[in-house]
């Protein structure tokens, strides 16, 4: 079996995943018929259990915002400043040394695509908690929870440590024992920013089809997600003709990466790769190549067409 393959795949690297592929329908033409590629239905691993979904969150996010900018709710020219209490550190705004000043529609760039964490926070404040949540429900992604933004989740982890800062985290953090940290709230799907993988392939097919919003803000979050720049997870089990649009997603011993790809021949397929491993690393470049590995070999499935590389 498929899923048998893709289940040692992860072994092999040390870890244990979830997975879900999906084809994506595509027009027909202009306000054509969706068709349906031929072959395999679907490819699911765990599809239906809990996963943390961390920086995946950001699709829903954006998609909010897009919808509210097609609305005429928010000027995305709206200019918004950076400062050092917004910033998280990492990449983007959330790693700069000085106050930036940026619009809402960069803070949505840089949140796709460098996962920008302060970004992110500023957007939901404008956005709305709330309407995130809301988007949610309207797509009938009913198992899918968001908590809050990544300033509320490093909150959360700062309480657990009982650090009052991330300087004093970062000393306490290293010296907890590892059965501790993975009782961390953040690497609990029952406890923080939660979905499963099927519900996440759910969202990124309403996308593409322009059934999750407005057409032009659909339009927006394909455009971004294409943006971007982490290249380590789906885009290395593809060949170079293969087009991945994608969003990732990372926790102590947690990798992912949702996305669609599309062929040459003009077939889509949406695809969702959780892996959990007990190393609590945050780098494992053996667990990205098995994601990229573990995708290719679901969609070469769908497709028909072998057993991947």
């Amino acid at each position: 079996m498929v899923e048998e393959r893709i289940r040692q795949v992860f072994a092999g690297a040390g870890a244990e995943g979830q997975l879900h592929a999906v084809p994506v329908p595509v027009r027909t033409g202009p306000g054509g018929e969706l068709r349906a590629e031929p072959g395999a239905r679907e490819v699911a691993l765990g599809a239906d259990d809990p996963v943390v979904i961390a920086s995946i969150f950001k699709v829903l996010l954006v998609l909010e915002f897009a919808r509210q900018v097609v609305a005429g709710q928010l000027d995305p020219r709206e200019r918004v400043r950076v400062t050092a209490a917004d910033r998280l550190g990492g990449w983007g705004t959330a790693g700069c040394l000085d106050d930036v000043e940026l619009s809402l529609r960069d803070l949505a760039h840089f949140a796709m695509s460098v996962s920008d964490n302060t970004a992110a926070d500023l957007l939901l404040a404008r956005v709305g908690l709330d309407t995130v949540r809301l988007l949610a429900k309207e797509l009938s992604l009913e198992r899918t929870r968001i908590v809050g933004g990544p300033r509320d989740l490093l909150e959360s982890m700062l309480a657990e440590v009982g650090a009052r800062d991330e300087r004093e985290f970062a000393v306490r953090y290293p010296a907890l024992p590892d059965d501790r940290k993975r009782r961390l709230a953040v690497l609990d799907p029952h406890r923080t920013t939660a979905s499963t993988p099927r519900e996440i392939t759910r969202l990124l097919r309403l996308v593409w089809n322009d059934a999750a919003g407005p057409p032009r803000a659909c339009a927006l979050v394909r455009d971004l997600l294409g943006r971007q720049v982490f290249r380590h997870r789906l885009v290395s089990g593809f060949p170079d003709d293969v087009t991945v649009a994608a969003k990732t997603g990372t926790l102590p011993g947690l990798h992912m990466e949702a996305g669609v790809v599309r062929y040459p021949d003009g077939a889509c397929y949406a695809i969702a790769v959780f892996a959990r491993t007990r190393d609590l690393a945050a780098s494992r470049p053996t667990v990205d190549a098995a994601i990229g590995r573990a995708a290719r070999i679901a969609v070469d499935h769908l497709r028909g067409s072998g057993d991947g590389r």
